[in-house]
């Protein structure tokens, strides 16, 4: 069966270098849910080298900070599972306290009824500057 994250990225591609991608997933529920998406078919995190390990964790954080920055989410919720799709990529979902799952995971029993509105192409754009201006900063710390 062919790999989900290897074929051709269907969703917006918010910034990209060859090792990692992070793409807004356009989900009518949670519309600032980003994924980060390692570019090699990898299965663990423990498969990597320290180093890329490092740099794939530097740039979730970066994404949570830049979400954090923009959207003031009550919580930001990081998740690595791939247990349907064995190719390392992490989850990062921004969540409030009246969102349509909250306090269950967004993959969870709903609560209530939502009432997420999707994002308009200027804060995506705004969303993208951010996330590479963290992304930046952060790779390239020591």
């Amino acid at each position: 069966m062919a790999c989900a994250l290897c074929q051709p990225c269907p969703h917006t591609i918010l910034w990209q270098d060859d090792f990692c991608r992070v793409v807004l997933l356009n989900d009518a529920d949670y519309p600032a849910y980003c994924r980060v998406e390692l570019l090699a078919h990898i299965k663990e995190m423990t498969d990597l080298i320290p180093e890329q390990r490092a740099r794939i964790m530097k740039t979730v954080f970066a994404v949570e900070l830049a979400l954090r920055e923009m959207f003031n989410p009550d919580k930001i919720n990081l998740a690595s599972l791939g247990n349907k799709t064995p190719h390392i990529h992490w989850h990062v979902i921004p969540r409030y306290e009246n969102d349509r799952h909250f306090p269950n995971s967004h993959w969870g029993e709903a609560m209530r009824d939502g009432t997420a509105t999707a994002l308009d192409p200027n804060t995506i754009e705004q969303l993208a500057q951010k996330i590479n201006a963290h992304i930046t900063c952060a790779l390239n710390a020591k």
